[in-house]
């Protein structure tokens, strides 16, 4: 399941990814998403800018996996229909961007797709629950 890390920081941050995603609530494990998908878009970029094709495609395999597997399948349609189906067209749209990328070795997708992935991360992170903190500073 996993790949044995060849650092032993890179053990710590398996550890501390894996036990992040155990504890988070769904409202958590959605931005743990967006922010996993925001950094393969990053090291994509950089990938790209210095010419390591092996990390570009593998980086952003990881990022359109990450959308189309993480964020569109955890798209619920129960309250707002229209707005599921925006949000699952709008990963639509970052995936084939990403896919554009790759197949033209292209930073201007991957620039758009980092921008509406910063976008979405932003805004998500601020209809957060409400937390018993939050209600207590409130009072």
């Amino acid at each position: 399941m996993f790949a044995l890390p060849s650092q032993p920081i890179d053990l710590y941050r398996q550890v501390d990814t894996v036990t992040s995603v155990y504890q988070a609530s769904p409202h958590k494990l959605v931005l743990l998403l967006l922010d996993g998908a925001i950094a393969a878009v990053l090291q994509a970029r950089h990938a790209m800018e210095t010419g390591d094709t092996e990390t570009r495609i593998s980086t952003l395999s990881k990022a359109m996996r990450i959308i189309d597997e993480g964020l569109k399948a955890s798209v619920e349609s129960d309250a707002d229909p229209s707005l599921a189906e925006n949000l699952r067209s709008l990963y639509d749209h970052m995936v084939s961007r990403l896919f554009i990328a790759n197949l033209h070795v292209s930073d201007v997708p991957l620039v758009e797709v980092a921008r509406l992935l910063g976008d979405l991360r932003a805004t998500w992170a601020e209809i957060g629950p409400v937390t018993q903190l939050n209600s207590t500073l409130q009072a």
